[in-house]
């Protein structure tokens, strides 16, 4: 792609270090999707929530609520299985959502960079030193089982006024408890913008990737969003009918390591890599970079410039860079 990393590197953090010199809060605004929220949710930290991706735990229920949905490898083995993560601002008033199953030591990292808590139940043994880092909170098992007629592994899900309880009772806080570094945890555009860009983006195929589920994004030209397909069908919320649709597709090609011979894995989320940024039927190339654990990860272009995105609902794919290849977006 032609893009300089070091250059991209050394920019980018010199733009992220005059703005951090000028921000101010945008009260009323949601830092994860840009749009008009209520005053009294702007310091509410996130939640970020496990949700089973086997074709036996579908259909999902409040996946369509999400403002950020990643999508990543659950692990090398079963076909390379994805898991989603799903997380909300406005988190207590959901109803019914999942299913609820385990987390792994990627989603400990990336839930510490929005300052959220990490709903799951359980997860290897190598979670354990992660979630004793200083920036994870979390909430493990214990949440609602309904009887749907599955296995029991398939029968957990949360509520929003259950999370409300489980925080006070462990003495979470609900608000913020380390300072945002800036006000919006994206760029967004002040106004919905397509790319100047000539690479056509009304498919993002990723089943040469995620060929368990074979994940697919398409662009919706009536509601300008892309519409989520797995499993050869549109995901719809078990509840309302809801399609899962994102305004914004990022795509980081991203390097992991195995953990073990069952396919855990660790993705190497700090670091940078290449990427894309996907809106309106438009792609353009980015480098990613993400410097700590907390630390945002940040979207640049090849010059050093932070891209913005449009404001609404982004899907972020960690695609193992093994098989990035494999990616067609046409």
């Amino acid at each position: 792609m032609g893009l300089n990393l070091k250059k991209v590197l050394a920019l980018g953090m010199s733009v992220f270090c005059a703005s951090m010199m000028s921000v101010t809060a945008f009260a009323g605004t949601s830092e994860l999707t840009g749009l008009e929220i209520s005053d009294e949710l702007v310091n509410q930290r996130p939640v970020a929530i496990m949700v089973d991706n086997e074709k036996k735990a579908l259909a999902h229920y409040g996946t369509a609520e999400a403002d950020i949905v990643y999508e990543m490898m659950n692990s090398t083995a079963n076909g390379r299985i994805t898991r989603l993560m799903c997380i909300y601002k406005d988190w207590a008033n959901l109803q019914q959502t999942g299913s609820i199953r385990s987390t792994r030591t990627t989603n400990v990292i990336l839930s510490g960079e929005y300052n959220a808590v990490l709903i799951h139940d359980g997860g290897p043994v190598y979670i354990k030193s992660y979630l004793k880092k200083p920036y994870a909170t979390h909430l493990s098992g214990g949440f609602t089982r309904l009887n749907n007629g599955k296995a029991t592994e398939f029968t957990e899900y949360v509520f929003g006024q259950e999370l409300v309880t489980r925080m006070v009772n462990n003495k979470i806080s609900a608000s913020y408890t380390q300072v945002p570094e800036r006000p919006s945890h994206f760029v967004f555009y002040p106004e919905d913008t397509v790319l100047g860009s000539e690479m056509v983006a009304n498919v993002v195929d990723m089943s040469g990737i995620f060929v368990h589920n074979k994940s697919q994004l398409l662009y919706n030209v009536g509601t300008g969003t892309y519409d989520y397909y797995e499993y050869d069908a549109l995901h719809t919320d078990a509840e309302d009918g809801q399609p899962l649709t994102f305004k914004n597709v990022i795509l980081q090609n991203t390097t992991f390591k195995n953990l073990d011979k069952n396919g855990y894995l660790t993705y190497n989320v700090v670091g940078s890599g290449n990427g894309y940024y996907i809106t309106n039927g438009k792609a353009i190339p980015i480098i990613w970079t993400k410097v700590s654990d907390t630390g945002i990860t940040q979207y640049f272009n090849a010059d050093g410039t932070e891209i913005a995105i449009n404001k609404g609902k982004t899907y972020i794919g960690l695609l193992p860079s093994d098989s990035w290849g494999n990616l067609q977006v046409y």
